[in-house]
């Protein structure tokens, strides 16, 4: 089995994302990437998981887990978040910096945050692209 070493960067000499759920890189060694599409604040049936941003956000880290689990894998695995804010949610963005440091308390992730005019639906809130290394494996053809 290929050996995975994954190490989060916060150094001294740029702000502290840490106290926002995010680190300032990952540096990742061995291991397959996994890039995975943005998932949003819907329940496994396609359902909104609520009109707030707190369920949504809940509902798409939840998303996120499930497909990592269905590969073997786990939250400790992301290594990048993409954390796209519909500009109606812009000033509650606390609300996901709190969802990321319950979900990543240790060694967090890097993470993008863009405030976007809207998502493909008008309800949606939040979309979270992330990236994971798991250990290695074989695709089969």
């Amino acid at each position: 089995m290929q050996i995975l070493r994954r190490k989060p960067l916060n150094p001294p000499n740029l702000p502290d994302t840490l106290i926002e759920g995010h680190s300032q890189a990952v540096l990742v060694q061995g291991g397959s990437r996994v890039l995975m599409s943005s998932q949003v604040g819907v329940d496994t049936e396609g359902h909104l998981a609520g009109p707030e941003l707190p369920e949504q956000t809940e509902a798409a880290l939840n998303n996120i887990e499930r497909l990592l689990s269905s590969l073997g894998g786990d939250l400790l695995r992301v290594v990048m978040l993409r954390i796209y804010l519909a500009e109606s949610a812009r000033y509650d963005q606390q609300v996901v910096m709190e969802a990321l440091k319950h979900r990543f308390p240790t060694a967090p992730p890097a993470a993008t945050w863009l405030i976007v005019h809207g998502l493909a639906e008008p309800e949606w809130l939040i979309a979270i692209e992330a990236e994971a290394v798991l250990p290695g494996f074989a695709l089969n053809s």
